[in-house]
């Protein structure tokens, strides 16, 4: 045998443990699967049916549901709610959180880890608790009619835009100004000596560096302020502006609910994110793991 020869590399074997192990994982995976498995499989059947032969038959395959709940839910202009929602106050919240991370990192001052230490204190506080004072802020905030027809905050997508923004910034900044920590203070010291301005220092040398995490947390906001239900739900009160999520709610009736037909509506509701998750899935991943990576 040749001195040069590399041994074959042996396949791990599965004993007892890395087989229970196995199986502990696959039941848990099947259990969180089941719930969306079982939505999508009765959003493809009718109602009369289900009602007749029971949740556990097989049959009465149609199409109909989505069709209704297109109508019904209004989706086409909720879409567009959702768009014009997510767009903004994600391009809101990583603006805000790009200036304030680069001041937060790049100058050292008296009140500077109290100020980071609020904007993560501030996400761990719960939406819920502070429904009344928000309420009533937006309801005594007056704005143009071509904003809210009611004159003030409320039933307006800029109410909503800005209570996303509000609390999205604090998690951003937080990932953000962990990243630009990582950034090498030497280039800031040379392009110093060149006569770069603040402003160049931040938007030629900074941005163009923090693209990796500027896109992990594009994409998680996307999600994130998509799905959102709660504040929609309380600030909005037509329902020519409910987003996605809670136009859902035009799918229940006032004495029974068709579940067949609300599950073809959370169907079409989630598609947008299912898709931008498959196509972008890298940066989901590495956003999930970006504060525990940079530091």
């Amino acid at each position: 045998m040749s001195s040069n020869t590399i041994p074959a590399t042996r396949k791990p074997r599965l004993g007892p443990g890395r087989l229970m192990l196995h199986a502990f994982l696959l039941a848990t995976s099947l259990m969180f699967l089941f719930p969306l498995l079982w939505a999508v499989f009765n959003s493809f059947r009718n109602y009369g049916y289900t009602l007749e032969h029971g949740y556990m038959s097989f049959g009465g395959f149609t199409l109909d549901n989505y069709k209704a709940a297109w109508e019904r839910g209004g989706f086409e202009q909720s879409f567009v709610n959702s768009a014009i929602i997510t767009i903004s106050a994600v391009v809101l919240t990583l603006a805000l959180s790009c200036c304030m991370a680069f001041v937060l990192s790049r100058y050292s001052f008296r009140f500077n880890l109290s100020l980071l230490a609020i904007f993560v204190a501030a996400n761990l506080l719960p939406p819920q608790s502070l429904l009344i004072p928000i309420y009533r802020m937006f309801r005594m905030v007056e704005v143009p009619e071509w904003i809210s027809a009611s004159g003030t905050l409320l039933n307006s997508h800029l109410a909503v835009i800005i209570v996303n923004t509000a609390f999205q910034t604090g998690f951003c900044t937080f990932v953000l100004s962990n990243y630009m920590k990582t950034l090498p203070r030497e280039i800031y010291e040379s392009a110093e000596v060149d006569g770069a301005s603040i402003w160049r220092q931040f938007w030629g040398m900074t941005l163009p560096l923090c693209r990796p995490p500027l896109a992990a947390l594009a994409t998680l906001q996307t999600a994130w302020i998509y799905n959102e239900f709660f504040w929609a739900t309380v600030l909005l009160q037509s329902g020519d502006k409910f987003p996605v999520t809670s136009s859902l709610n035009n799918l229940k009736g006032q004495f029974f609910t068709d579940y067949n037909l609300l599950s073809a509506g959370s169907v079409l509701a989630a598609l947008p994110v299912l898709v931008v998750f498959f196509v972008l899935q890298r940066q989901f991943v590495s956003g999930l793991t970006l504060g525990a990576t940079k530091g």
